[in-house]
């Protein structure tokens, strides 16, 4: 199995700072593999709701993720700052890929990196539907292609 080579912050479009907690560490003193998901996530839906105007209490359109991945380079733990890298990587009518990194605050080379991915669907029947404008337009901002 060939292993990728963590991306630099050049490769991410925008980023979000966040912060380790001390619930995120794990028996061996670093973050565990699963919280790295929830940095994700917290990461790209606070982007859709500063940017793209989702409504997660009362809109007509949310996402729901079909598919993520990670792979991790390096350790972090409590208490540290980081900040997750985001870009778009696939931009469809109903779907979205984003890549997301995740630093140590102020340094290069991402000490996890991965992928994760929204189908936005209408809340009330849970069927896809094309995303509304504002998504989208805060989805093209961050967009590789």
């Amino acid at each position: 199995m060939n292993k990728s080579k963590p991306l630099a912050r050049a490769d991410y479009r925008c980023f979000c700072p966040l912060t380790t907690r001390w619930s995120d560490n794990d028996i061996y003193g670093h973050v565990n593999n699963v919280v790295y998901y929830s940095y994700f996530d917290s990461a790209v839906n606070r982007y859709l709701i500063e940017r793209g105007g989702l409504d997660i209490h009362r809109g007509e359109v949310v996402g729901f993720v079909v598919s993520s991945d990670c792979e991790y380079f390096a350790p972090i733990s409590y208490p540290e700052t980081i900040e997750a890298g985001l870009r778009v990587e696939k931009l469809g009518h109903s779907s979205v890929r984003y890549g997301v990194g995740i630093f140590r605050e102020g340094r290069d080379e991402a000490v996890a990196q991965g992928h994760f991915v929204h189908v936005f669907v209408e809340r009330s029947t849970n069927k896809a539907v094309t995303m509304p404008e504002q998504l989208r337009a805060a989805l093209e901002a961050i967009h590789l292609g």
